[in-house]
């Protein structure tokens, strides 16, 4: 189901899962080119914790990403995260946060019960990738998108907060918990792992279980 959620610069659109009421999984994804890599691989995750496990989900286009009418010219981090926490607001219920690589930058100013990262992304590593598509493209923009210098300026001081996180298997950092997979925001086009998203949504109900005992 489509909803509109407003925030102080405009309206925008968030996809909603599973029951009316309850605790309420908010999603971040990855950021740019990953955010279409990812977004099939998210609704997976959501629909299973809706479907399997009875726990509602919300998947938030943010201004300046996916279908927003805002430009990416004019992204900004406080932008998305205001967005971010204006779905979570209007969602209702308990929320916690999933977020996804890049996704994890956006969570740390909302009001949520718990955050829970997959591999997540700080600034300074999101600004490296941006950095090295704009070498290899040739052109005044990022993968396609044109970005602010104030965004980028803004990249190297932004943060992940403390959360539940889940890596990959091989990957050494910090980490509650390794799981079998692929990393798809590497893959050329988009694709999916749904033993992996299955694997995933049945950590996120185990730990969204324990968080409201």
């Amino acid at each position: 189901m489509i909803e509109p959620y407003d925030w102080a610069g405009g309206r925008e659109a968030m996809l909603r899962f599973g029951p009316g009421s309850g605790p309420v999984v908010i999603a971040a994804l990855p950021l740019f080119e990953e955010a279409n890599r990812m977004r099939g691989f998210a609704v997976t995750i959501l629909r299973a914790l809706a479907d399997k496990h009875g726990i509602a989900g919300v998947l938030p286009e943010l201004p300046g990403t996916g279908e927003s009418l805002i430009p990416s010219e004019r992204i900004a981090i406080s932008d998305l995260r205001a967005g971010f926490a204006a779905a979570a607001r209007t969602a209702g219920g308990r929320a916690y946060s999933m977020a996804i690589r890049s996704g994890a930058l956006l969570d740390g100013s909302v009001v949520v019960r718990r955050r829970w990262h997959f591999a997540p992304q700080p600034g300074d590593a999101l600004l490296r990738a941006l950095r090295r598509l704009h070498r290899s493209g040739g052109l005044p923009h990022y993968g396609g998108h044109r970005l602010p210098d104030a965004f980028l300026e803004e990249l190297p001081d932004c943060h992940v907060e403390p959360a539940r996180t889940l890596r990959l298997e091989g990957d050494t950092r910090p980490a509650d918990r390794l799981v079998p997979g692929r990393a798809l925001w590497r893959e050329p086009a988009p694709s999916q792992d749904s033993e992996l998203a299955h694997l995933l949504a049945e950590d996120i109900a185990a730990w969204v279980r324990a968080c409201e005992a």
